[in-house]
């Protein structure tokens, strides 16, 4: 038997004017428009499969960035991976 995925709270991130092109903490060009993420410990071009458990829809992001850095949430997602989900993360 595969072990359970964990369970937690994604929040969108990038968003703010200017975001998109910054650098991010692997050195790379932040861009809202790929299927990136940021989590704090997982290694910079490693992929996540992330699913909504609402719509049980999946998406294969790439780690580029360090955060979340909210308490309760586990990984920040770029603007193009939440549209795929076609759900708002605040």
């Amino acid at each position: 038997m595969g072990s359970t995925p964990p369970t937690c709270i994604a929040s969108q991130y990038g968003v703010g004017a200017g975001y998109h092109g910054r650098r991010t903490a692997s050195g790379e060009r932040f861009n809202t428009y790929a299927l990136t993420a940021a989590h704090r410990t997982r290694r910079f071009g490693s992929h996540v499969t992330v699913t909504n458990k609402s719509s049980g829809r999946s998406v294969k992001v790439r780690i580029t960035d360090r955060g979340p850095f909210i308490k309760g949430r586990c990984i920040d997602l770029s603007r193009a991976v939440v549209a795929l989900f076609k759900v708002v993360l605040r």
